[in-house]
């Protein structure tokens, strides 16, 4: 149950992510630049955007929780139990979205170590939390509220997430991304209109991205409840696994950004490359790890064998294909938009995975009956298809723009 219910929040997480990692590849150019008035405002536009977006997800989860779980599952069980969780958990929408607009803003003037700090502390308290309110305490009095004590702890840890992140940055006067009130509430259609043309594909991109990855998730339910208890476990772990080329694929849209924001155009392609070469080396390393270590983890799980014995496949797949997931991470959000270039990431990140990944998933659910492991493999065509396209267009140097000039043009207008 709460693992298809946080489908809703994966959903929110990518869109969000859509919006802030487009506006950061302009805060990276611009602070190449140390245009402080522009960095502001932009971030004041991203704050509108993010808002939106919580607000909308909040509407879906609070009023039509049945109907959203309705798409993934046709447990009764399952989606009892998930709205209860959607209905205390989007109050933490508002200020998820926030909290990743300043985070993203933040790495991308190259102040890392505040959401680093903030977000880590806020997990540490989620996990501190969660376990005495899903199984309670007797001796002082906690009750063991399950599904609603993972959600209270959500919902708590992500407001003080928000609330220490804010007075951070607003405490320092001098922070390139405290946005103003006036930063925030300006409506200025012709800004607006500079910065969004990039901006608008970066979030059809994740919009369409993380609409297929819930379609695939949308597959695996109907497969039968023991699958998607064998997708959740591994994914589990692919998310402890994969974090490491997260962190450097957003590491690299930084210094990309900021260097073409100087003019160092050639720099800015060296760099892409040795991420991309770390990205692919590194992810070959921990493939191994995850297939030779990560099953050990799986004696902890208290679930059918026949879940375990599908996981233990999942985690071969996962494993056989981490390297090209890590690559094209690099590729689409460490180099493509960071250059600019997100029309071109728009249909290699936010089509593809419909032109092939979907239809070749479906087919295998659907038609052939496949086991769930076969299924997941087939998710893997998508992979496959992203990097040979995504390479010839790195070594080609058409990702390489400049977004910064037609922003800093409508400052001084």
């Amino acid at each position: 149950a709460v693992g298809l219910s946080n489908q809703l929040w994966f959903l929110l997480n990518l869109m969000l992510f859509g919006i802030s990692s487009g506006s950061a590849m302009f805060v990276a150019q611009l602070w190449g630049k140390k245009d402080i008035e522009s960095i502001r405002r932009v971030v004041g536009l991203t704050i509108k955007l993010g808002l939106a977006a919580g607000m909308l997800f909040w509407v879906i989860a609070n009023f039509f929780p049945e109907k959203a779980l309705g798409v993934y599952t046709s447990d009764p069980a399952v989606i009892l139990l998930g709205s209860r969780y959607l209905r205390i958990v989007c109050w933490a929408y508002l200020f998820f979205a926030l909290s990743m607009v300043f985070g993203m803003s933040s790495r991308a003037v190259g102040n890392v170590k505040l959401p680093v700090a903030v977000s880590t502390s806020a997990l540490i308290f989620n996990i501190l939390l969660a376990y005495p309110l899903i199984f309670g305490v007797k001796q002082i009095g906690i009750p063991a509220l399950g599904v609603d004590g993972v959600a209270i702890a959500g919902l708590i840890a992500r407001i003080l997430e928000c609330l220490i992140l804010l007075f951070f940055i607003y405490r320092d006067k001098l922070n390139p991304v405290a946005a103003s009130l006036k930063h925030i509430l300006e409506i200025n259609w012709s800004f607006i209109k500079s910065v969004m043309s990039p901006v608008l594909p970066v979030i059809a991109n994740e919009v369409l991205w993380s609409l297929g990855i819930t379609t695939y998730n949308a597959i695996y339910g109907h497969i039968g409840t023991n699958a998607v208890a064998a997708i959740n476990i591994i994914s589990t772990i692919d998310q402890i696994a994969f974090v490491i080329f997260l962190g450097l694929g957003n590491a690299t849209a930084i210094m990309v950004g900021n260097l073409i924001g100087q003019g160092k155009r050639d720099k800015a392609f060296i760099y892409a490359g040795r991420s991309l070469f770390l990205q692919g080396s590194g992810a070959m390393l921990m493939g191994l790890l995850v297939i030779f270590i990560a099953p050990n983890i799986l004696q902890f799980y208290r679930v059918a064998p026949d879940v375990i014995a599908n996981a233990r496949l999942l985690l071969v797949v996962l494993g056989l294909g981490m390297w090209v997931r890590a690559s094209n991470h690099a590729i689409v959000i460490g180099i493509l938009r960071s250059g600019g270039d997100t029309r071109f990431s728009l249909v290699l990140d936010g089509l593809v995975i419909w032109l092939v990944g979907v239809p070749f998933t479906a087919m295998g659910a659907f038609l052939f009956h496949l086991p769930i492991y076969f299924v997941y493999a087939l998710t893997l065509t998508e992979e496959v298809t992203k990097f040979s396209i995504g390479l010839k267009r790195y070594f080609s140097k058409k990702w390489i723009n400049d977004l910064t000039t037609k922003v800093a043009d409508e400052v001084v207008n």
